[in-house]
């Protein structure tokens, strides 16, 4: 463990907090001025261990893997076991330490009883403390990184909408409608209608937590349109959406990194480009399938790989037990399969 800032802090406050609850402990013995029994020190550093043995060991390696039923039978059994060893040589008859005061109150025979149950308290104290301390600093550092990879998801969508709009793909759109309106084609208005309505989506709704996955889908044929435009072939690309998308919300962008993969690698020597979109919208589901022939053009394993794993992330926090992907590379395809459930 590094000796930082931090962990001298953690290290000060648990100092602090055994030097209180110990102080606790020992004021009524000092305000009564009663005698301290003396094997109190050794109970206390029993508490001691069987605390960070819970907080180093067991909560993290069982507790924490889910393994609750084997977590709770081993704190059982050393709880119960310590209790009995701790009952070993005890005295029950009338010359009971004054400390114990069973005198009073327990019969002799009760007394090695009384003295167990005292013990097993005594003891599952510093499980359930350091238990629910570390179970709570978990959460927290868990909350924490959740708070981070959102903010990555922010900066990454940022970043992805600058790489969306980047000059190179800005300026093929406007070739390819400067094409059509030299050629006086009938589709020039509806081209430059494509390209108004994909930079206002990216530029006003592409940072909302959630928008209508009826503006997602039309965003993706506006994309898909302005593709096509620019491909010298684009006749074996293919965008189908089936089902009905009214009601229903999505995270923005969720879709168009593995589109835009497809495009990018999905042309081959002869500049043809094979690329297939398809959603299936169901009534709690949304399965998306996107395919493309590897073409000429050489995967970036490094910037793909980042990419990649940024979506993977993406959706691991945001349908964390409701999705499932599966992406395919045969040599000849790369297939994307994306379900997303309970929607």
């Amino acid at each position: 463990m590094t000796l930082n800032r931090k962990n001298i802090q953690v290290f000060v406050i648990h100092l602090l907090l055994w030097s209180f609850f110990y102080g606790l402990f020992l004021f009524p013995f000092f305000f009564q001025l009663r005698q301290i029994p003396p094997d109190l020190p050794l109970r206390l550093v029993i508490v001691i261990v069987f605390f960070y043995a819970n907080y180093f060991i067991l909560v993290p390696m069982i507790l924490l893997k889910k393994k609750t039923v084997s977590y709770i039978l081993i704190c059982l059994i050393l709880i119960v076991a310590t209790g009995l060893i701790s009952n070993l040589g005890f005295d029950p008859g009338p010359r009971t330490p004054p400390n114990v005061r069973m005198d009073r109150f327990v019969p002799p025979e009760n007394r090695h009883t009384a003295l167990f149950f005292v013990n097993i308290l005594n003891l599952s104290a510093p499980f359930f403390v350091s238990a629910f301390l570390r179970v709570y600093l978990e959460w927290k550092k868990n909350e924490d990184i959740r708070k981070k990879v959102e903010n990555e998801k922010v900066t990454s969508e940022l970043q992805f909408l600058k790489t969306q709009l980047n000059p190179h793909f800005l300026f093929n759109s406007l070739n390819a409608i400067y094409s059509l309106a030299v050629k006086n084609s009938n589709i020039t208005s509806e081209a430059i209608i494509s390209l108004s309505e994909l930079m206002r989506y990216m530029l006003y709704e592409a940072d909302k937590e959630m928008v209508p996955l009826a503006k997602e889908l039309e965003y993706i044929k506006n994309y898909v349109q302005l593709q096509r435009l620019r491909l010298s072939d684009s006749a074996n690309v293919n965008l189908r959406i089936s089902g009905d998308d009214r009601g229903k919300q999505i995270p923005p962008l969720l879709f168009i990194s593995f589109i835009e993969n497809a495009f990018k690698y999905g042309t081959d020597y002869e500049g043809k480009t094979y690329v297939g979109v398809n959603f299936l919208i169901e009534e709690e589901s949304i399965s998306f399938r996107v395919e493309n022939k590897i073409g000429s053009h050489k995967k970036n394993d490094k910037s793909s790989g980042v990419g990649l794993e940024n979506i993977k992330n993406r959706l691991k926090l945001l349908f964390p037990d409701s999705h499932n992907l599966v992406i395919t590379d045969n040599g000849k395809n790369y297939i994307v399969d994306l379900s997303l459930y309970s929607l």
